[in-house]
This record gives C-alpha cells, sequence and structure tokens, in this order.
C-alpha cells in the first residue's frame, strides 16, 4: 500500500459510514419530528437558504451545482479537471453555526489569499476541498469529512460528479443586433450576459446525478427551490434528468423560493411571474407546493399567483428582506417564513 492510499484510509476512517458523519453532530436530525429537507441552487442565493433553514431543522441537505467556471474555482477547474468548488464552500460555510467555532470555521474557509503569484484570489475551502477530493478519490466523502471538520449543520452534495458547462442561448447579446439568437458558454458569462436569456442547457447534455442527491430527493419532507441567480443556479437543477426525475416524483413538499430584485444581466427586468414561466419552460411537468417572495418585490400579486397556480401552487408573501442597503434576505426573517409555510402546508405537526 502506498503513502497516499494509507492517507486515504485513515481519512475514511474519520468519515464513517457512507451515509454520514462518524460523531458530527450537523449531520443528526435534532428529532424524530424534524423535517427532512433538502435546498437546491448555488452561491449566495442558496447560502441564503441554508442560513435560515439550519435554524429550523436538524435535517438538512444542500444539492449544489457545479457549472461554475470563474475566479478561483474556474483556475482549480481548468488546471485539475475537479468540480468547482466555490459554490460546495459557499454552502459549506452558510451551515456553520453561530457560536465560535462556527464563526471561526466560517471566515476560514471564505478566506481569500492575496498575493503577486499563483495562491492570488484561491480561497482557502477551495483548496481544502480539492486537496480531499485528491486523497479521498471520493466527492461525497470529502465534503462530509470537511463538514465535520467545521461543525456544519448540514450535509453538502454535489448535483452532479462531473463538471459541467452551462449554455445559453441570447436575444440581442450583441447590441447592434437586438433581435438575432446567439449562444453563451460559461456560467460566468451567463450570470452577466447582456442581452435577453431565453433558454439554457447542460454539457454534457445528460449528466449523471450524484446518487446521494436523488436519495436525499427522494426521502425528504421538503424540498426547496432557490433563490439565486436563475438561469445559471436554479434552473440548471432542472437539466439533469435525475434530478428532475427525482423532483417530480418525490412525496415531498415543494417551496420554490423566488429572489427579492432581478439580477442584472441574467433576469434584468423580469416580473416574479416571469421567473415562475421561464422555469416553467424548461421543466414543464414539474410542479409546486408553495411560492414564496417577499411581500415588497410583488407589484402584482395577482398574476403572480395566476403563474403559481399554472405550477400546481399557493403564493405565500412574507416579509424576508433586510431592511437598508442591497437587496438580501435576512436570515431570521427567512427562516420564520419557511417554518411557518412547513408547519401550516405540512403533512406532519408541530416539531422541536
Amino acid at each position: 500500500m502506498t503513502a497516499k492510499q494509507r492517507r486515504a484510509v485513515r481519512l475514511r476512517r474519520l468519515v464513517g459510514p457512507r451515509g454520514g458523519l462518524r460523531g458530527s453532530s450537523g449531520l443528526r436530525a435534532s428529532s424524530g419530528k424534524a423535517p427532512k429537507v433538502v435546498a437546491l441552487g448555488g452561491g449566495m442565493g442558496l447560502s441564503a437558504s441554508l442560513t435560515a433553514l439550519r435554524r429550523i431543522t436538524g435535517d438538512l441537505t444542500a444539492v449544489v451545482t457545479v457549472a461554475d467556471d470563474g475566479g478561483s474555482s474556474g483556475r482549480l477547474r481548468d488546471e485539475l479537471g475537479v468540480l468547482p468548488p466555490g459554490d460546495l464552500r459557499k454552502a459549506l460555510a452558510a451551515l456553520c453555526g453561530d457560536d465560535e467555532w462556527g464563526r471561526t470555521w466560517a471566515e476560514v474557509v471564505q478566506h481569500r489569499f492575496e498575493s503577486k503569484g499563483d495562491l492570488h484570489e484561491h480561497a482557502v475551502g477551495n483548496l481544502l476541498i480539492v486537496a480531499l477530493w485528491e486523497q479521498l478519490g471520493d466527492h461525497v466523502q470529502a465534503l462530509d469529512l470537511v463538514g465535520k471538520l467545521l461543525g456544519a449543520h448540514g450535509r453538502v452534495l454535489p448535483m452532479s460528479a462531473v463538471p459541467l458547462e452551462l449554455r445559453a442561448r441570447v436575444r440581442g447579446h450583441d447590441p447592434a443586433r437586438p433581435q438575432e439568437l446567439s449562444t453563451v458558454r460559461g456560467q460566468a458569462t451567463v450570470a452577466l450576459t447582456p442581452g435577453e436569456v431565453q433558454e439554457v442547457h447542460l454539457e454534457p447534455h445528460d449528466p449523471p446525478a450524484v446518487p446521494e442527491a436523488v436519495r436525499a430527493l427522494l426521502d425528504a419532507d421538503w424540498v426547496v427551490l432557490g433563490p439565486g441567480s436563475w438561469f445559471s443556479s436554479v434552473i440548471p437543477h432542472l437539466l439533469v434528468p435525475e434530478i428532475l426525475e427525482a423532483l417530480t416524483e418525490t412525496k415531498a413538499r415543494k417551496v420554490l423560493s423566488l429572489n427579492l430584485a432581478p439580477q442584472p444581466g441574467e433576469t434584468d427586468g423580469f416580473s416574479p411571474q416571469r421567473h415562475l414561466e421561464v422555469l416553467a419552460r424548461h421543466a414543464p411537468k414539474l410542479a409546486f407546493d408553495v411560492v414564496l417572495a417577499d411581500q415588497d418585490a410583488v407589484p402584482d400579486q395577482d398574476s403572480l399567483s395566476e403563474a403559481a397556480g399554472r405550477l400546481g401552487g399557493a403564493v405565500e408573501l412574507a416579509p424576508v428582506a433586510v431592511h437598508e442597503g442591497a437587496p438580501r434576505h435576512d436570515p431570521e426573517l427567512l427562516a420564520a417564513a419557511y417554518d411557518r409555510i412547513f408547519r401550516m402546508h405540512g403533512r406532519i405537526g408541530p416539531w422541536r
């Protein structure tokens, strides 16, 4: 046995059984009554949901997009051929607790180096995750081990085990030709593209889902999709066939959590109901039980209710935004909104 193989064996002993972490309080259900919740997305939108959801359940799984190709993640992906770790890192940081241990580790994994060399702008957490992928040769076990180190209040899984490229059909990408359709490649480019995104797809076209992510969706009581960059973080989950099939077949109730404002470039000028319409075009058979929106971000409640009805759901309006500054979710208010939805629309009684 080589030295690398011996290190991998020791690390696997720390991780424990495939289904979870040995000795990790973050992966224990807080009680038998706590709802099993799976949150899907990427970037800061998913982080907002996870920061809220870990306050109300001890059985939480994040399923994270792996199409990022910018910054530190893009460089590691290009140089080493690995999954982009950035959105996975952000999800793990969001699951850190509010005690000193959690705050410290959240800051450490989010820390970026500043240098004149190759380390410039690399995030510590990205390097840690990639190092464990190389040591263990297993994406899920490595992320479980990072979660154990951080004391994460939940589990983080990639939606696919292969790096994905996001491609978008955009109308008016060239301002000189406002009606022309063109193809834009790469999540970082799509997120900031000028013009109007018509549709997105992934390369490879039918990527395999991570089995643990599929199993989590099928076993869940609730599934939360969004908020987040609509075309580059939310809809990509619906383009992985096994993920979409699990979302369609699961007995879990589903919440679609809307953004507080359109995203410049990607969804510039979109109304709340337009977000629902483009999602339905990408997954016409997928239904939702609840559409959650901030009460001050919906100028036309009737139109949003009609769009939600076409998805099979009802609209829940709640104050979920911070009161000042740029639009962002307030973790406590968002947690209260999710908690109320789970209690009002759930199939089980009170928990905790």
